[in-house]
């Protein structure tokens, strides 16, 4: 980058690291932390989803807030791989692993086949399909990053799994007990069906602090998917690809460094203070991303989007949930 375009650039992410440090402040505060459970990610695109209509006003803040979307979250998925350890996912047992597997791809299926039926765009319908599946915004900007759809794909997909996933949070322990789920089943379904890490966490620690560990893990689970749905979304697309169109990689920079940072952690060659450090590096670098991604997000644009949308984003989340859920029962002891 030239020293030109590190100035320009320089405002907005200043600005992506102030929105963060305030999410860190907000998601502290007793009545978020302890009664809503509401972790900092989501506190932190909520917060400029809100101030987005003043940032705005400010052109310059622009291509900072592009690059904390783009590369700085980009790195931050990738080091999403610190969290991951083989060894952990091997000890949820194997019922859980299924469970997780064909709940996923199969709400990808469904949700390619009803974002067809509803006449949703292509590329809006894939990136609610691998958001709402993997993992929620984080998946949204990794298959946006090969899929390279409109601007406002990405922003309609933001919006919605953020907003849903919200909704999650105070449904699924009232129905974990309306449906007398016990604390492991609970946690497998938490994990395999809500959107964000931040939400399943949440919703885990609404049912009790056992089931949040548990949770935790099934939903590392599905984020070990994210890669080779991404992969196979990048040769998808290089082979539809049509004369005018950018050209994607066939193997996304972000996902290989993702991969050698979970080979990394699961080796356990890494001290333990410096795994908790990258992790919490990474927190950090995902709240300052996602505060260039709620910034502009708006709540208008997901009106105008219109109904189609909103009703493909619900209803693959619907199935998903009750996929999961079905085979938690059939599975898991």
């Amino acid at each position: 980058m030239t020293a030109a375009g590190l100035r320009a650039t320089l405002p907005g992410l200043a600005a992506s690291a102030a929105l963060a440090t305030a999410a860190y402040a907000l998601a502290e505060l007793p009545l978020l932390r302890d009664t809503l459970h509401v972790g900092v990610l989501l506190v932190v695109v909520l917060l400029g989803m809100a101030l987005a209509p003043l940032v705005a006003r400010w052109g310059g803040l622009t291509p900072g807030l592009r690059a904390a979307q783009r590369p700085v979250l980009r790195w931050a998925v990738a080091g999403l791989g610190f969290r991951l350890s083989l060894g952990e996912l091997l000890r949820i047992g194997r019922p859980a692993l299924v469970v997780v597997t064909l709940a996923t791809f199969g709400a990808l299926l469904f949700s390619a086949w009803l974002a067809r039926r509803l006449g949703v765009r292509e590329k809006l319908g894939l990136l609610l399909g691998v958001g709402g599946a993997i993992c929620g915004a984080s998946a949204v900007v990794a298959a946006d990053s090969v899929l390279q759809g409109e601007k406002e794909d990405s922003t309609i997909a933001l919006g919605l799994i953020t907003l849903l996933g919200t909704l999650g949070i105070v449904l699924y322990p009232w129905l974990g007990r309306a449906l007398h789920m016990s604390t492991f089943r609970f946690a497998v379904w938490d994990g395999a069906s809500l959107h964000e890490m931040a939400q399943v966490v949440a919703a885990g620690a609404g049912y009790g602090k056992d089931a949040v560990a548990i949770a935790t893990v099934v939903k590392l689970v599905r984020i070990c998917l994210l890669a080779p749905v991404v992969f196979g979304l990048a040769w998808w697309r290089r082979s539809r690809g049509g004369a005018g169109e950018a050209k994607v990689a066939p193997v996304p920079w972000f996902l290989v460094v993702f991969v050698v940072f979970t080979a990394l952690n699961s080796s356990a060659l890494l001290p333990a203070p410096w795994l908790a450090a990258a992790r919490n590096g990474d927190l950090w670098l995902l709240a300052v991303g996602m505060a260039g991604v709620g910034v502009q997000t708006r709540f208008t644009d997901l009106a105008a989007a219109g109904t189609r949308p909103i009703v493909l984003g619900v209803v693959q989340w619907l199935f998903l949930a009750a996929a999961a859920y079905g085979l938690t029962l059939a599975l898991v002891r």
